[in-house]
């Protein structure tokens, strides 16, 4: 832009050189040549300005240009990570839906009794399942009395298969937690307490009987929610629950009570090997004696074989000993006759 005003300024006073030309009054010619060599260096003192004003137009251009590059790679550059966000987002979004969704699921089969139940019965399962060997628990297993427990730990005596039974008290615990004024809470936890109480009650008269199962029995409540609620708040429940022999547990609980009773199991197998295993040492102590004792005979063979070997070398040596002393024999000129008492006939 600058350029191009330059240009117009200098185009401007071309014409208007050429207009005073035009219409100059009369000089003497020495005067006008002066003029016209003065015109002549500020043309060329105009067009130096020019070309260096075209060489910093130039460099300014360059300049910005690589600014622009630069600004438009770095903007490329957060376009790009901005994008990648927005996938991270969109991805967490999508996440977030389906958990909401599994969340209205899991409230919908909380919502109903039966499924509910099935959902305490899963948990069990799982927790049983892999804690457990798996000839010592059976599930909906039925009592003596008609009673059908969710689980039976079929423990040895003492103390017995235990019967774990789970319950899980989600409207009252709701209400419970719900509870707009102390009057409504009151309320609330007077029935969490009787529902929890009934089902202490219930598994106490079907789940622990004389000489088939273990005087206590489990009581499994399928969340940790409910379970701390009833231990810090209730502890009244939590004693009534011990002296009717039936120990409420959690998910987390019933794993640390199933990992000590398969630690028990262990114990007890080893206790019922034991016999076997000191019959077994006494067969290896038995078998080392005898070997012991046939040891010993070989070694009195080998002995009998050296000493009867030393008489062998001993005799040896005497009939080399003979030998050299018949070997060093010297014969004399003439052996005398033996004298005859009688006369020869």
């Amino acid at each position: 832009m600058e350029t191009a005003l330059l240009v117009a300024i200098a185009a401007a006073i071309v014409g208007l050189f050429a207009w005073v030309v035009a219409h100059r009054p009369k000089v003497d010619d020495g005067a006008l040549a002066e003029a016209v060599a003065k015109l002549h260096e500020d043309q060329i003192a105009l067009a130096e300005r020019l070309r260096a004003l075209n060489e910093t137009t130039t460099a300014v251009q360059g300049h910005v240009a690589e600014r622009i590059d630069k600004q438009g790679e770095k903007t490329t550059q957060t376009l790009t990570q901005l994008a990648e966000r927005l996938a991270v987002i969109d991805a967490a979004q999508k996440n977030i839906a389906e958990l909401s969704g599994q969340m209205m699921g899991l409230q919908a089969i909380l919502s109903n009794k039966q499924a509910r139940g099935a959902f305490g019965e899963v948990q069990l399962r799982d927790l049983v399942t892999e804690a457990m060997p798996q000839a010592t628990y059976e599930f909906q297993c039925t009592l003596g009395n008609g009673a059908r427990a969710d689980c039976l730990l079929r423990l040895p005596n003492p103390p017995g298969s235990i019967a774990i039974d789970s319950k899980f008290p989600l409207e009252s615990f709701r209400a419970l937690r719900e509870a707009a004024d102390d009057a409504a809470r009151t309320l609330a936890a007077r029935a969490f307490s009787a529902d929890v109480l009934k089902h202490v009650k219930d598994i106490a008269e079907k789940y622990i009987l004389p000489g088939e199962t273990a005087e206590s029995a489990l009581m499994f409540l399928p969340s940790e929610a409910v379970y701390a609620e009833l231990h810090s708040s209730f502890p009244e429940v939590v004693e009534r629950s011990h002296r009717a022999r039936v120990w409420i547990v959690s998910p987390t609980t019933l794993w640390a009570t199933l990992t000590t009773l398969r630690a028990v199991l262990k114990d007890v197998q080893m206790r019922e090997q034991a016999g076997l295993i000191q019959q077994e040492v006494r067969k290896i102590v038995e078998d080392v004696t005898r070997l012991d004792d046939r040891v010993g005979n070989l070694q009195r063979h080998f002995g009998n074989v050296s000493k009867d070997l030393q008489d062998i070398r001993t005799s040896t040596d005497k009939i080399v000993r003979g030998a050299e002393k018949i070997e060093n024999v010297e014969l004399g000129e003439a052996i005398p006759a033996p004298k005859l008492t009688e006369p020869v006939r």
